[in-house]
């Protein structure tokens, strides 16, 4: 867990960072433009092992190229995907912070119906929800599966998601991290990964450029 990425949050005093387990892939973009995801995913194509590889080159840049626009649509905090060695996508994660601009943010009990509103989808069966206690924060942790329209609107596909609304003490706004999947093969290692990354979740504080910010400081 040697990966920490740091992501904006809404204040600019401080930010969301992780400890990332091996397998997850930093697909943050500045700018979300081809041109910006392509040279991302040139660049931790190195981090895949030829010899245990499944995929091609060319796909696995394709892959990584059209995930990292497709994640940092509405520009959020964070993005990121977990691969396994093979060079297979199992997972998408986007980090968000939402705050009013009074200063004021919903309560855990508030954001739960927000969690689970789907624009393009219905969530099929009944949701696991949990409130946690966090290294964080407190916190409300939703699970669920998801039923969308395919493209033109010929037959439904299924995603499954583990939603987390993070609610850091002394800041005005909620983190809200997001993991999304299909292959429900995978589905408990995806969720065991999840659970692991967000107990990792930390708010430091961070000076103008972005370095953090220690006691002695």
């Amino acid at each position: 867990m040697a990966d920490t990425h740091g992501a904006d949050a809404s204040t600019g005093d401080y930010e969301t960072r992780f400890a990332f387990q091996p397998g997850w892939i930093d697909l943050t973009l500045e700018n979300p433009i081809h041109a910006e995801a392509l040279g991302l995913a040139g660049a931790v194509m190195g981090r895949f092992n030829p010899l245990d590889r499944v995929v091609s080159d060319r796909d696995l840049l394709n892959d990584l190229t059209e995930r990292a626009l497709f994640l940092n649509s509405n520009e959020p905090d964070l993005a990121a995907a977990y691969y396994t060695p093979g060079g297979v996508g199992l997972a998408d994660l986007r980090v968000d912070s939402y705050g009013d601009g009074d200063g004021s943010r919903p309560s855990p009990d508030e954001m739960t119906p927000l969690l689970l509103d789907w624009s393009n989808a219905k969530v099929v069966g009944d949701p696991d929800v949990r409130y946690l206690d966090l290294e964080a924060g407190p916190a409300v942790r939703v699970q669920a599966v998801v039923k969308a329209r395919r493209f033109l609107g010929f037959g439904s596909q299924l995603t499954e998601f583990i939603k987390y609304a993070v609610f850091p003490p002394g800041v005005s706004y909620v983190v809200v991290v997001t993991v999304t999947w299909r292959s429900m093969t995978e589905a408990d290692e995806i969720v065991q990964l999840t659970d692991e990354l967000v107990s990792t979740m930390r708010q430091v504080p961070v000076d103008a450029a972005g370095n953090e910010i220690g006691p002695a400081d």
